[in-house]
């Protein structure tokens, strides 16, 4: 799904010019021309802001940027907003960024310089937490983290090694060699054909619901295995 923008800005020929340049790089565009306008799509959804970036103009033909970054902020505060500010202005650049806007741009602005800062800041403000999943099992790779049902799994390093990766090949044929070059990147010793069946019957003891007829890593006789997708 694309990132979805709130672009304020009251001048026409500018809303027009920037959303296609916005949707050509692949956002979406929601546009709002007053103060009033611009916190009630915001503020309607509350924490749960459907916008990934509010990009706004300080001068509005009611109202200013200024009381728009202030309700974004309050209704919800990860949404990043960069202020379209003239080149000479330090007052209104300083007084954004003190109430918390995360970036500027100069009018006049370069296209291409406007798309990066865009793309820096939303990738900024996404959580560095990365979560993957197996089922009912869910990875926080940067805990190092494993769960299922809500409830924690107690997994060796290898183990984990394992589940991370068949969790990040869901779906996809992982041979029998690729497993133990994984594992032995870990280890640092090879992994012997009956060792590493035992590593994956451990594996399955801990999150299949019937180890015995597993349903989360599938077996593809001669092949190697495949998790669920």
């Amino acid at each position: 799904m694309p990132a979805r923008i709130l672009l304020v800005e009251d001048d026409p020929i500018i809303v027009e010019a920037l959303t296609e340049l916005l949707v050509q790089a692949g956002y979406s565009v929601d546009s709002a021309d007053t103060q009033d306008r611009a916190i009630e799509l915001v503020a309607s959804t509350g924490a749960t802001s459907p916008y990934q970036l509010v990009l706004l103009d300080v001068t509005l033909r009611q109202g200013n940027g200024f009381a728009v970054c202030s309700a974004v902020k309050e209704a919800a505060p990860e949404t990043p907003v960069i202020f379209l500010t003239a080149s000479d202005d330090e007052f209104n650049t300083v007084t954004g960024l003190t109430m918390g806007a995360d970036d500027y741009v100069a009018k006049p602005f370069r296209p291409r310089e406007l798309l990066a800062r865009i793309a820096a800041t939303i990738r900024r403000s996404q959580p560095s937490r990365r979560i993957v999943s197996l089922g009912p099992v869910r990875v926080d790779t940067e805990r190092a983290y494993v769960e299922r049902a809500g409830a924690e799994l107690a997994l060796s390093a290898l183990e984990y090694r394992l589940l991370l990766l068949f969790a990040t090949n869901a779906g996809k044929l992982i041979t029998r060699e690729q497993i133990r070059d994984a594992l032995w990147d870990s280890a640092g010793t090879y992994i012997e054909e009956n060792t590493l069946s035992v590593y994956i019957k451990r594996l399955r003891d801990k999150i299949e619901d019937d180890p015995a007829h597993p349903t989360l890593i599938q077996t593809v006789r001669g092949l190697g295995y495949k998790a669920r997708g």
